[in-house]
């Protein structure tokens, strides 16, 4: 049994029960009795449950009427998990005294509900309603009704649900949970709660990560270098490429032990950089994402600038309520001041256990606020076109049950689910199981692109700002950074979306690519692409893949913004280019009109460039028409190639 149930019991009956003792106005007469019950209450709150047990029986035993030792009865047996005598023992004081203690009707609902007897616990949440004003048990007791219905339709409905443990190279006899995995579903992080006598509560967490083998099954996780101390860790999140970690560490304002960080008060958001093998020294994020109360529970969106958080902090009537916030990382490299999610996510009661998919637009949480199966369930909300989320929808039984329900991961494709469970047959504590997720509850499917990033000349690897922009949306989509020592990047891909890609770096031209997935309903096999960057100097020269015109027309389309705003910021970073902007056709059509139509293609890219306050002597305007091909003109897919703008440095 957790701590906190078995403090919510002692809230619901044996506080009004000891205050009856202490006026000694009881339901009998019978000084054995009495003197029996209050033995029996006092073996209650010292946890001798065999003697209290055999105290309270012989009490109740003594006179039929008497009302105390049936409740505390009640209590006693719930506290040990015994809910058949828990029930009984609270029906029958409960007929004797209808009114004697409200709270009772309240905390046999709940008894009655996590076994499946809704009718009876809706009828017992109602019979509270009418007795009692307390706000906060109404507030429960309302959700309990909601709960009985919902409950008793959704176990007839049940989802499909397959779970399978990840096995002994993931899981061990510990306590393994909070998963992450990075878009290409190679890469597995989680949370491992592990001895340790430095430690004054004798464990702490640590993060292990597993990587995917050459067979498709996960290897013998490890401890991630770097990052693990002889501190705490736990509730990770990974950027999509896996280059960036954000985690928890509970440091508080002097530090924590052996790690040498220091927090804002509770536990605090801390983030790392990996370069090559290893992450780097962890910087906590600082104010406004953290604050004096407790953040944890991180989810980066996959345009690594989204951050989600759970925020814990002391409510006034003393309940520390859990909250899922969101902050973003705005153009001078901070986080913009938290906002709380509206309600139809969070509610009075606790939410935790966030998830944003990388589509950008499917929130998987947990919740007890919600109607459900009682303790915590996993939901799932969507973001409207508006910009607003829609309802919590439960995920159903059986992935919901009557116990508590957290720590859901689901991978970029939306097929496959991971989360934690201590179910039987397991490697000890709590595993991690991966499951196929049903149609219904999955998200927009997302690919990815992953490459590499290279000086075209001589095929270092460069560090370059690689970003996705959304067409339609005229704004960033996705982001990442290449490894500085490998080159290599991986950004996500939603599909039913067109898309410009940009690479730039110091001293380079930029890289445009572009791709339209319009009309994909599912995950497409991944793009691999290479990135060689061109060194800002003479002769060298790029494509503007994301530079679009009206058919046969000089008319530049709206989408075309983006790319050539690019093209204004670096003239304006480097002062002294001058540039030969390009036009191409194919050889669809007469030569003559492919080569007139290339010149006002150009011209109209000039004159662009030079409305956004670019000098005119800097830039030239020239059309080749379709006298310089990059592709055969025997295919639409070449003939697309040869279609282009290009931009030369002179």
């Amino acid at each position: 049994m957790s701590i906190l149930r078995t403090l919510s019991v002692f809230g619901l009956v044996s506080v009004a029960l000891v205050s009856q003792a202490q006026m000694r106005d009881y339901t009998t007469k019978d000084k054995k009795a009495i003197k029996l019950y209050e033995t029996g209450l006092e073996g209650m709150h010292i946890r001798k449950w065999d003697a209290a047990e055999s105290d309270l029986r012989k009490a109740a035993g003594f006179d039929a009427h008497f009302v105390e030792p049936r409740f505390a009865l009640a209590e006693l047996y719930d506290m040990q998990g015994k809910d058949a005598d828990a029930m009984k023992w609270y029906r029958e004081a409960l007929q004797l005294a209808p009114r004697f203690f409200p709270n009772a009707y309240l905390h046999l609902a709940d008894i009655e509900f996590r076994n499946q007897e809704f009718s009876s616990a809706e009828q017992h949440y109602k019979a509270y309603l009418d007795l009692e004003d307390e706000p906060v048990r109404r507030a429960r007791a309302k959700l309990g009704v909601d709960n009985c219905t919902f409950a008793e339709r959704a176990i007839k409905q049940p989802v499909p649900f397959e779970p399978k443990n990840l096995g002994p190279l993931v899981n061990s006899p510990y306590g393994e949970y909070y998963p992450c995995v990075t878009a290409d579903d190679a890469t597995l992080l989680f949370t491992r709660d592990v001895p340790d006598d430095r430690s004054p509560w004798g464990h702490q967490e640590d993060f292990y990560v597993s990587t995917r083998g050459t067979d498709g099954n996960w290897t013998e996780a490890h401890p991630v270098p770097g990052v693990t101390t002889a501190a705490n860790e736990g509730a990770g999140t990974l950027s999509p490429d896996g280059r960036f970690i954000i985690f928890t560490a509970c440091a508080g304002v002097d530090g924590d032990y052996g790690s040498g960080r220091k927090g804002m008060g509770s536990c605090d958001l801390f983030i790392s950089r990996r370069i090559g093998d290893r992450f780097g020294p962890p910087e906590n994020l600082g104010p406004p994402v953290n604050s004096r109360n407790w953040e944890s529970q991180p989810s980066l969106g996959s345009d690594g600038r989204t951050l989600y958080f759970v925020r814990g902090q002391q409510a006034q009537d003393g309940i520390k309520s859990m909250d899922i916030y969101v902050s973003s990382l705005q153009e001078d490299g901070t986080f913009s001041r938290p906002e709380k999610l509206p309600e139809t996510i969070n509610t009075p009661f606790q939410e935790e256990s966030v998830q944003i998919h990388p589509d950008g637009r499917t929130l998987y949480f947990s919740s007890d606020g919600h109607p459900g199966f009682g303790g915590s369930d996993i939901y799932v909300s969507r973001r409207q076109d508006d910009g607003t989320w829609g309802p919590a929808l439960n995920l159903g039984w059986p992935i919901n049950t009557g116990g508590n329900e957290n720590s859901l991961l689901v991978s970029a494709d939306g097929r496959i689910a991971y989360f934690a469970s201590d179910r039987p047959g397991g490697q000890g504590d709590l595993d991690l199981y991966s499951f196929e997720l049903y149609p219904e509850a999955r998200p927009q499917p997302v690919s990815y692109i992953k490459g590499r990033v290279s000086d075209k000349d001589t095929g270092k690897p460069i560090e370059a700002d690689v970003m996705l922009y959304d067409l339609k949306e005229q704004r960033l989509a996705t982001a990442a950074y290449s490894d500085p020592t490998t080159g290599e990047f991986l950004v996500c891909l939603p599909t039913e979306r067109a898309y410009a890609l940009n690479a730039g770096a110091e001293g380079y031209l930029f890289f445009s690519r572009n791709y339209d997935i319009t009309g994909s309903g599912t995950a497409i096999r991944p793009y691999v692409l290479n990135i060689p960057m061109s060194p800002l100097q003479s002769g060298g020269s790029i494509s503007l893949r994301n530079v679009f015109f009206a058919s046969a027309s000089a008319e530049l389309l709206p989408e075309s913004h983006l790319e050539l705003d690019k093209v204004v910021r670096l003239l304006f970073v480097n002062p002294t280019v001058r540039l030969e902007v390009a036009g191409h056709t194919d050889d669809v059509g007469g030569e003559q009109d492919n080569l007139d139509l290339s010149q006002r293609r150009a011209a109209a890219v000039r004159d662009y460039l030079i409305a956004k306050g670019v000098a005119a002597d800097r830039l030239e305007a020239r059309g080749y028409g379709e006298t310089k091909p990059i592709a055969p003109n025997d295919s639409e897919e070449g003939r697309a190639q040869n279609r282009r703008t290009e931009v030369k440095v002179l």
